[in-house]
């Protein structure tokens, strides 16, 4: 599991030192201990939940609109090379 900790941290940038690695390790470990013993309940003759309040979902038409142009798009940042958003490199 410490493996994959110290993937998913690599993963998304984070400096994990080896206590915080294994701590995380272990709550992974009761998280998914949790998972197996939700997925171990019988739910057979169980009817779907409701929800409480009546609710209504809220859209709207799709219209065409204008687009910015480049210049508006990247008005306010210094990250744009050749036309794009320009990220951290790895």
């Amino acid at each position: 599991m410490k493996d994959e900790v110290k993937k998913v941290a690599d993963n998304a940038r984070l400096k994990l030192d080896e206590e915080e690695t294994t701590e995380m390790a272990e709550n992974f470990e009761d998280i998914l201990q949790m998972f197996k013993t939700l997925d171990n309940i019988d739910t057979e003759n169980v009817e779907p939940s409701f929800h409480p309040v009546e609710t209504e979902s809220k859209t709207r038409k799709d219209e065409i609109k204008e687009s910015l142009d480049k210049e508006q798009v990247f008005q306010n940042t210094g990250n744009e090379e050749e036309g794009f958003f320009k990220g951290p490199s790895a």
